[in-house]
């Protein structure tokens, strides 16, 4: 499995749509840097977030997850309070190659500030925009900032195709648009 470098992320986005919107080169300017890097593709928080609250005192609980545990924002920034995290989605829609897998990282300027990016890794022939969450690890509120880089993206191609995919299984998050919480 060999990760796979820009002109290719370039060839794929343009080609076959596997990323939209898509930005060629790097943006950095006065934001939290997204587009094509050498090895990877940084994508950007939109601006729609769902803020983990303990309002109602709900337990956490993946297999019955009550949604009133989290408050619906929209904005150019959203404040994720100390110890709290916080849903989101990329601006970018993914279609992932069959013979793809993609690992995502968070960005280092949030992770130096204690902020950590968790996404599960995008399967073969996955679809849609891509949910992110966002871990406030300091006893501090943390900003984060809407249609700026929040995390990179990996790409990874196999010797061969899979034998079956995440669309031949018909996973539960194929196509999501927006933010998707939990499902079982």
């Amino acid at each position: 499995m060999s990760i796979m470098p820009d002109t290719w992320i370039r060839t794929m986005a343009q080609d076959h749509a596997m990323i939209e919107p898509f930005v060629e080169r790097q943006k950095r300017d006065g934001v939290i840097s997204y587009g094509l890097s050498s090895y990877g593709y940084d994508a950007r928080v939109a601006d729609e977030f769902k803020i983990f609250t303990d309002v109602d005192n709900a337990l956490v609980d993946p297999k019955n997850f009550q949604t009133e545990s989290f408050v619906t924002r929209k904005g150019s920034t959203c404040i994720i309070p100390p110890n709290s995290f916080a849903l989101a989605r990329t601006v970018e829609y993914f279609r992932i190659p069959r013979d793809t897998l993609v690992i995502c990282l968070g960005k280092s300027t949030y992770a130096r500030c204690g902020i950590i990016v968790n996404v599960t890794p995008l399967e073969p022939e996955w679809e849609g925009q891509v949910t992110i969450e966002i871990s406030n690890t300091t006893p501090l509120p943390a900003r984060i900032y809407a249609n700026e880089g929040i995390c990179q993206f990996l790409f990874f191609q196999g010797a061969s195709p899979c034998e079956t995919s995440y669309a031949d299984r018909a996973g539960k998050y194929m196509h999501q648009q927006g933010v998707a919480g939990p499902r079982l």
